[in-house]
């Protein structure tokens, strides 16, 4: 199986840095999500480990060998991009061998790569198809059957789900992420959509401004996020992040202990919304929307005018208007200095 790895990776155009300083490995036969929101730099990365774009400074190893400068076609990966790239006047069975066409693969190992890969993605039936018959996640089916006969032992994909429904999304991410695993594929994938991060990843590359935020395993960085901005874009709903002030107004002095070493004013508290809940006594706060879901229900409310959403289990009898308490535990709590964003008490 066969590695990636970035070295202290930039890439900048016109002095402003699209990438900066980024390093991480990807281990033989894992999957790592680059994720991120518009313009973070996870598409460009991805692009310099393709060699579409050249790297301003830094190393690229792909199985241990520097290809920072090789040609993409030098560099042993396939690649899956956002819009699939299927050729309309070409059937299903030429867009999936038409690499192989061009690098004149002999007539019967195209037919054997073409025959593994129709059978592992359900293709068989479609092979004499042209692009604008097949479904969206028929047309990724062949997006994807490409990359399998290039037989590449790293995978690049760019937002390969992004054009298809919230269902057929479901779907096909279980079947990339069953693929990689069956054919032992090394993979790079890129996302803007944390849940496809976290429920394909076996680590989890957050980018921000061109910079990585954090590089953790999926549970790492929903349970330990590393600064505020990955609390808040990791997870559905975000995590509550409040000036710890306002929640000490709000009567949080009585239930929040201020870690030690600390001054309080230039501390933020944070806490998922499924680990609150509403009592007697506690944090004040106004609730300003409900949304009841069915099996939960997230009251939205304002502490000292700053959002923080409850969620519970089931019906909550509250409606806006109304005064309610929110109560939590102290172990729940997760700790921000104000002035860096980053995480104040170490794990």
């Amino acid at each position: 199986m066969v590695s990636v790895e970035l070295k202290a990776v930039s890439k900048s155009w016109g002095g402003a840095a699209a990438v900066d300083d980024v390093s991480f490995t990807v281990d033989g036969g894992k999957l790592v999500a680059l994720l991120g929101p518009s313009g973070c730099g996870k598409s460009t990365t991805l692009r310099l480990i393709a060699g579409l774009e050249d790297t301003t400074s830094g190393t690229i190893l792909i199985g241990g060998r520097d290809v920072t400068t090789a040609a993409p076609s030098g560099r042993g990966i396939a690649m899956v991009f956002q819009n699939y790239a299927l050729f309309p006047h070409l059937s299903v069975a030429q867009n999936i061998t038409f690499g192989l066409d061009v690098r004149k693969v002999a007539r019967a190992e195209r037919d054997r790569r073409l025959a593994r890969a129709a059978e592992i993605l359900g293709l068989g039936a479609l092979l004499d198809r042209k692009p604008s018959q097949l479904s969206g996640g028929q047309q990724q089916r062949v997006a994807l059957g490409r990359a399998i006969v290039a037989e590449a032992p790293v995978c690049l994909m760019d937002e390969p789900l992004s054009n298809l429904d919230a269902q057929l999304r479901v779907e096909m991410r279980r079947e990339i992420r069953e693929l990689q695993q069956r054919l032992g594929i090394t993979m790079v994938y890129v996302t803007h959509d944390q849940v496809e991060a976290m429920t394909m990843a076996d680590q989890v590359v957050l980018m921000r401004n061109g910079r990585i935020e954090q590089d953790a395993p999926p549970d790492e960085i929903y349970e330990n996020p590393a600064s505020i901005f990955v609390a808040r874009f990791v997870g559905t709903p975000p995590m509550n992040v409040v000036p710890l002030p306002a929640v000490l107004a709000a009567g949080g002095a009585g239930v929040l202990t201020p870690p030690p070493g600390h001054d309080p004013a230039g501390l933020a508290v944070g806490i998922r919304p499924e680990m609150t809940d509403l009592g007697e006594a506690g944090i004040a706060a106004d609730v300003v929307a409900v949304e009841y879901l069915g099996a939960d229900t997230l009251v939205e409310t304002r502490i000292g005018g700053h959002g923080f959403i409850v969620r519970r289990a089931g019906k909550v009898r509250t409606k806006p208007g109304e005064k309610v308490y929110i109560t939590l535990s102290q172990s729940a709590l997760h700790w921000f200095d104000q002035a860096s964003e980053r995480r104040a008490v170490p794990v």
